[in-house]
């Protein structure tokens, strides 16, 4: 049986030798490069829409920036 997502969890990944925090909620995901507030998100309803969909969320959070 699955532990049910109910609090926010943060990790740090390393990526291409940059620190970022990955935070995963109830709501999807987010990928923020180490202390900044703006990021990647990525919605639960984008992930499980298919793979059309996840390209136009990331697009779309670049976006923003």
């Amino acid at each position: 049986m699955a532990t049910k997502l109910d609090k926010v969890l943060k990790r740090e990944v390393d990526v291409k030798g940059r620190a970022h925090t990955l935070t995963i909620d109830q709501s999807g995901l987010k990928l923020t490069e180490k202390g900044r507030r703006k990021g990647i998100e990525l919605t639960w309803e984008d992930l499980v829409d298919g793979d059309a969909a996840i390209p136009t969320a990331l697009n779309a959070s670049l976006g923003e920036k």
